[in-house]
């Protein structure tokens, strides 16, 4: 009977990304480096790669009818049913396949640890697990797409997992525990966000993809895929011995792992990269360790080399260097190569003391048997060391001087509202949060408030039958959690452009202001848009999005001339809102208008201030909140910013203002939003 399952793409069969192939082999091996980030474009081969990894190793023994896939050779990670098994004799085995199990973003955190359920412990006194998507991984791959979307606290729960091989689910006082060793692989595009510094440290390697620029090797490639799309049994085939070749390497580094060596040397030469570089705290040189061992057996050497260590810092290091949010990315492998030399030259100045001590105390004992060391060749290879290039980016304008600004923290009181952060609060009915009340479940529910429940039923024990002193507990009785946590926000910048900004000191310090608030948006997990309006017409430079460099980035580009279309730019970013809102309801918008007021380009033929006002009056009946940052600084004032933070309901200030962190209380509390109240599009 013919199989009717397509054939896997074969790993080795992947055109380039050698980087990332050795990352993802180097997982397989040892298991213990705390799986691999990969971070670029989309349609390089990630998925494939990650797919394909799972075939190259054959079948793993595991017990038979283990929900776990325990290792019968491994008794001390047996989950509790199976170690009842093997005490009773009745464990038998059997062979899988490796697994991959694929994360989605939209994941609970139910889905992901798995659940207790609270009900039949209360009612039976007995644990029951519902598996989740770690125990589905334990022994394999879980593959994470997109991870950098993924909740921050379920990125916590998937690292420490990873690190520590056991998941522990813990509810109300009930605690279970069960294997689950994995290879965590993630991937992600930095446009869409960056994970936070916490995290990334947490990932073992990283590697940045990119398209092959080769016209060759992408040729090369488009006939591969052709090939496996006409036939994938007899392309696989095609590829079966080189396939054979690396699992037979990877088994052999599996064996040849433990028996690895690394010298003083090599250790202080991974704790010299490491200070080099300027990573923070030890985690660093532990992996780094880990990963020229791993190196050195995947080459078939039980001795890490020079090579072995280099190799790793550039998978361990790339995503742990200590830079500010919004500093621009330095020459990594000049520094990497500037540190092993300086270590090359400090280990020859080490031999050139040991050759001085060792001729000083021949010359005092000279009755002393010595060898006479080499005579001292002379070193021509020490070199002027250049500073780092200047990498940041030409800008029109530079910044300004930025500050310490407090959080704009709206609440947003409704229930089940999505997203993470650290700014305003909000009520959820996911297990994330902090527990703040109890209500009665509407359904059937896991995240029981037990305290809450033996309250509701006391009353009734005195009438209800019972044995002995048990509590007899009713569905009727229980409660279930209200959930506070927090949340981001989505912060608009429209700022002003034209010519009359074009006095030097004015848009230095607005971009000064904006640059504060960018800085302030990125530690609370904010995301960012950035519209500029000038001449005759307003762009959107930046769409929302929650990667903050890129807002630094447009923010320093943005050039500066002609008219003063404001009310353009308030449309524009109306606009901009509302698409967000459509797209995600949860979002928290805020509008921030840097500005001196001073349009003279109108829509429509009317007065420019008049139209301005009607727009801003629009944008207040929706309920968008909004700061007006007045730029004016000349001896006559006309005051139009302030008439216009008016029409919009917001917080005025003044760049004075900014500086005595009067930005402080721009949004104050705003009322649950709601979509539906937005009308349509302006018509002034």
């Amino acid at each position: 009977m013919r199989n009717h399952n397509v054939a896997a793409y074969p790993f080795t069969a992947i055109v380039g990304q050698e980087r990332m192939k050795k990352a993802l082999v180097l997982n397989l091996i040892n298991p213990k480096l705390g799986g691999v980030l990969i971070r670029g474009e989309k349609g390089t081969a990630k998925s494939t790669a990650v797919r394909a990894l799972a075939n190259l190793l054959p079948e793993i023994e595991v017990v038979e009818g283990c929900k776990f896939k325990c290792n019968p050779d491994n008794k001390n990670e047996l989950c509790e049913e199976c170690f009842e098994k093997l005490k009773s004799g009745d464990l038998h085995t059997s062979g899988v396949k490796m697994k991959v199990v694929d994360l989605p973003v939209s994941a609970t955190e139910d889905r992901v640890v798995g659940t207790l359920d609270i009900e039949y412990a209360i009612k039976k006194g007995e644990k029951r697990f519902e598996p989740g998507v770690l125990a589905m991984s334990h022994r394999g791959i879980l593959y994470v797409d997109e991870i950098n979307l993924l909740d921050d606290h379920l990125v916590d729960v998937l690292l420490d997992s990873a690190a520590m091989g056991v998941n522990t689910i813990e509810r109300e006082g009930i605690s279970y525990s069960h294997p689950a060793s994995f290879v965590l692989v993630g991937t992600m595009n930095p446009e869409e966000g960056e994970l936070r510094p916490q995290l990334l440290d947490r990932f073992g390697l990283c590697v940045d993809v990119k398209g092959i620029s080769d016209v060759s090797r992408r040729v090369e490639l488009i006939k591969y895929r052709l090939s496996y799309e006409a036939d994938p049994e007899v392309f696989a085939a095609n590829w079966q011995a080189a396939e054979a070749e690396l699992c037979g390497q990877i088994l052999n580094a599996k064996q040849l792992l433990s028996r690895v060596r690394i010298s003083d040397d090599m250790l202080e030469l991974i704790s010299q990269i490491c200070v080099d570089m300027g990573v923070d705290g030890h985690r660093a040189d532990i992996t780094m360790m880990k990963a020229s061992i791993t190196l050195a057996a995947f080459n078939g050497r039980i001795d890490v080399l020079e090579e072995d260590v280099k190799e790793a810092a550039e998978l361990v290091l790339s995503h742990r260097m200590r830079r500010k949010p919004f500093d621009s990315h330095s020459d990594k492998q000049d520094k990497l190569d500037e540190s092993i030399e300086n270590h090359r030259e400090k280990q020859k100045e080490k031999e050139r003391n040991k050759q001085e001590q060792q001729k000083q105390e021949h010359k005092e004992n000279p009755e002393k048997p010595h060898e006479h060391p080499e005579e001292q060749q002379p070193d021509n290879t020490q070199n002027q060391i250049e500073g780092q290039h200047d990498t940041s980016l030409e800008t029109v304008f530079a910044m300004g001087e930025s500050y310490q600004v407090k959080q704009l923290a709206p609440e947003f009181l409704r229930a089940d509202r999505k997203g993470t952060g650290r700014r305003s609060k909000t009520l959820t009915s996911s297990r994330q949060g902090r527990y703040i009340k109890s209500t009665i479940p509407h359904e059937k529910t896991t995240d029981i408030a037990f305290d809450a429940t033996l309250r509701a039923a006391a009353p009734y024990q005195l009438t209800r039958e019972k044995n002995g002193n048990s509590i007899i507990i009713h569905e009727s009785d229980f409660r279930k959690k209200v959930r506070e946590k927090k949340i981001g926000n989505l912060v608009l910048f429209i700022v002003d452009a034209s010519g009359s900004m074009g006095a030097r000191q004015r848009m230095v310090a607005s971009k000064g202001a904006v640059f504060s608030m960018l800085m302030d948006a990125y530690q609370k997990r904010d995301r960012v848009g950035l519209i500029s309006f000038k001449g005759d017409s307003a762009e959107v430079l930046l769409p929302p999005t929650s990667s903050i460099e890129m807002a630094q980035k447009y923010l320093q580009e943005m050039p500066t001339g002609g008219k003063t279309p404001l009310s353009r730019g308030l449309v524009k970013g109306y606009e901009v809102i509302k698409t967000e809102l459509l797209r995600n309801p949860d979002t928290c918008p805020f509008i921030v208008l840097i500005s001196d007021g001073r349009a003279n380009v109108s829509m429509n033929g009317e007065p420019p201030l008049q139209e301005i006002t009607t727009v801003a009056f629009k944008i207040r009946e929706n309920g968008i909140k909004s700061a007006v940052i007045d730029t004016e600084s000349s001896m006559v004032k006309f005051g139009l910013a302030r008439r216009i933070s008016t029409a919009l309901g917001a917080t005025y200030l003044t760049l004075e203002d900014l500086k005595a962190d009067s930005i402080v209380n721009a949004v104050g509390a705003s009322a649950p939003f709601d979509i539906m109240s937005l009308s349509g599009a302006f018509s002034v």
